[in-house]
Parts: C-alpha cells; structure tokens; sequence
C-alpha cells in the first residue's frame, strides 16, 4: 500500500513521544533501574528488530502487507473465499489477528524454546514504553513468519493488515507505560481494552502472574479463555517486576542478546 511505512512510523514516533511524556508526569511506579542504562539497551534492541524486518524484506519475497495483496490477488484465505464488504472484512481480520497475537504470546509462554526467546522481554526489571518493543530479534523473525502464514491462512485485506499494525504498537506503548490512570477509567476501559494496570500483572516476577493477561489489545480473550487475573497480590507499587535476574544484567545489551541461549 501506497506511504504505508511512513504512515506507521508517524504513528508511532507520535505515541512513543505520547506516553513517555504521560510516563515523566504521572507516573504509575517507581523505578528500580536508572533510566539511561535501561533506555540505551531497550531502545538498542527496538532497532536491532527493525533491522531484522528490513533484512527479512530482502530475502523474503512478501511481509505482512505484501502477503495480505498476494492472497487477495488470488483469492486466497477464509476472507476472500467468504467476500463480503471491505468494512467487515477489514473489522473481522483485526479481530482475528489480535486472537492470534494472543494465541501466539501464549505459546511463547507454554513452549520452552520460545520461552527462551519471549525471556528478553520479560527480564526488564522496570517496565515502561520502551518495554513495550523490546524483543529479542530472533523472536521478530518467527513473529513475522507466524503473522504471514496467519494473514494467508484467513485472507486479511492489506487495509485490515495496516490497521492492526498501527493498533498492536500503538496498544502495546499504551498497556507497557508506567502510567497512572485513574482507577474509574482502568475499570472501565479493561472491559474492552488492555489498560496497564492490566499487563503489569503479567510483568510480574511471580509465575501465576506472569502466566496471565497475555492480550495486547483487546482483553477479551483473557477473559473468555480464564487467563484473566484482575491485580497482583502484592499491589502495584510494592509488585517485583521482571524474572530472577534481579540486577544491573537486564539493563545490558549484550546479556540480553545472548540470554536465549544461555543455560538455563
């Protein structure tokens, strides 16, 4: 699609700036980690993953979008074989790819070998906009390829694709900040949306925390598949965030790299 690209970076370059400016003045938790390092690492990582896209680009003939304007083309996938307008369809393909992210975030959990790789994610001893894109570049890779067989396999139109696109980054900047909302609105929004109270419960150090409320954007799946837990027993303030390494390793970049393949 025609300024696809820049269409997302704007939006993104404008919701980072958003939030973290949402972060520095009401913030949700105290850090534990001095800002600089962590942001260094975390911000090193978000452009290790886009370079890993850009790199897949080259090698594979089609991405996300090129897949969605292949299979419409020919027709192929649940989508296109059932029509309809492209309203629906569009409508039906984000709901369909938020269930797969989620799906996807929940075998990243269950599957040890993923969970090597999601570790990086979930080793980040604060948790804030940056953390919201700090994957692990081999995890990229196969998130990509996932998110390509799915887009065949249901026959998202392109326009649906970039949609989702846009609200998965923009949802997971917003859910990630160390932001406080007021609780009326938390309460309300987490009927539909994942709201950061929500998500911080499955940055926590405990495992029947961390082993929950998998959505990104939507939090009805958490709630019709019983993943959904409501806070964390120790509070949002006093909660541990992160997994055993409580340290200064996360915040460096070459331990996160190689964490994936560490010994456990």
């Amino acid at each position: 699609m025609e300024h696809e690209a820049l269409i997302r970076l704007a939006a993104f370059l404008g919701l980072f700036a958003l939030f973290a400016l949402l972060e520095a003045l009401y913030p949700r938790r105290r850090r534990v980690q001095g800002r600089a390092a962590r942001w260094g690492t975390n911000l090193a990582i978000i452009l290790l993953g886009s370079a890993t896209t850009r790199a897949m680009a080259v090698f594979l003939p089609l991405l996300a979008v090129g897949a969605a304007l292949d299979a419409g083309a020919h027709g192929w996938g649940l989508l296109n074989l059932l029509g309809g307008a492209l309203w629906l369809r569009v409508l039906v393909a984000v709901l369909l790819l938020d269930f797969a992210i989620w799906l996807q975030h929940l075998l990243f959990h269950k599957v040890p070998l993923l969970w090597r790789l999601h570790r990086v994610h979930h080793a980040d001893r604060d948790i804030d906009v940056t953390t919201a894109l700090r994957f692990h570049p081999v995890e990229i890779a196969a998130s990509m390829l996932i998110k390509i067989g799915v887009v065949y396999l249901i026959g998202a139109p392109a326009l649906g694709v970039v949609l989702f696109e846009i609200l998965l980054n923009g949802s997971a900047m917003f859910n990630h900040a160390n932001m406080r909302l007021p609780l009326g609105l938390d309460r309300v929004l987490r009927l539909f949306l994942v709201t950061p109270d929500m998500h911080r419960v499955h940055h926590s150090v405990r495992p029947d925390e961390f082993n929950s409320n998998y959505g990104f954007a939507l939090s009805l799946w958490d709630r019709l598949f019983g993943t959904y837990r409501d806070q964390p027993r120790m509070g949002h303030e006093a909660m541990t965030i992160g997994l055993e390494w409580q340290d200064e390793r996360p915040a460096r970049l070459g331990w996160a790299l190689l964490l994936p393949f560490r010994r456990p």
